[in-house]
C-alpha cells in the first residue's frame, strides 16, 4: 500500500496497441519536450532537474479491465513526471524550438497535467509486459483482503528500456488506485 500525493506530469494521450505508430510517435514527442524544457532551463541558468522515467496509464471506455479488449481499443496516457516549477510557458517555448528543428506535430499534443492517485496498491513486476496480468492478480487479491477494490486507471512506471533489456528482465512498477469496496 502506498499513498501517492499530487504530482505534475508532461502527458500525451492516445489509443491503440503499445509499440504502434501513434504510441511510438507520442513517446518521441514526450521525451523531446522533456529534454528540450530541461536543457532550455539549464542553459538559461534556471533550476536544473533530472528527467524522470516514462510512465503510462491504461484504460478502456468500454471495459473496466482494458486488457480483456484487443490492444487497438486500449486508451493510454504516457507521462513523464516533472517538477512543479515547470509551467505552460516552458511548454510553449519547447514546442517552438522542436518545430523549428523539424520535429513532428505531436509535440503540440503534450500538456501539463496534475494527477492525484491517493491510496494505491503497488508492486514491482519483473518479466515481459505480457505477463503483467499475473502480478496484477496478486495485487487484486491483496486489495480484496484489505476490503479494497481497484478504482481509477492502471498505472505503470517503466524502470527498464525494452530496447536494451531482454523481456524476462524488464522491471515495471505496477500501481492501481484503490477505494473501500
Amino acid at each position: 500500500m502506498v499513498e501517492i500525493k499530487p504530482a505534475t506530469y508532461l502527458a500525451i494521450s492516445g489509443q491503440g496497441a503499445p509499440g504502434g505508430e501513434a504510441f511510438t510517435a507520442s513517446i518521441g514527442a514526450l521525451y523531446g519536450m522533456a529534454f528540450t524544457i530541461k536543457m532550455t532551463r539549464k542553459f538559461a541558468g534556471k533550476q536544473d532537474y533530472a528527467v524522470c522515467k516514462l510512465e503510462g496509464q491504461w484504460a478502456s471506455a468500454a471495459e473496466p479491465n482494458f486488457a480483456k479488449l484487443p490492444p487497438a481499443q486500449w486508451l493510454w496516457k504516457l507521462l513523464i513526471r516533472t517538477p512543479d516549477f515547470i509551467k505552460e510557458e516552458d511548454l510553449r517555448q519547447a514546442v517552438v524550438v522542436l518545430l523549428k528543428r523539424g520535429k513532428g506535430e505531436d509535440v503540440k499534443r503534450v500538456r501539463l497535467e496534475s494527477l492525484t492517485e491517493g491510496q494505491c496498491v503497488q508492486m514491482l513486476h519483473v518479466g515481459p509486459y505480457e505477463k503483467e496480468c499475473e502480478t496484477i492478480a496478486v495485487m487484486k487479491t491483496f486489495a480484496e483482503k484489505k476490503q479494497l477494490e481497484f478504482s481509477g486507471k492502471h498505472h505503470e512506471i517503466y524502470l527498464s528500456d525494452p530496447r536494451r533489456v531482454p523481456p524476462e528482465r524488464l522491471k515495471t512498477i505496477l500501481r492501481h488506485p484503490v477505494r473501500r469496496g
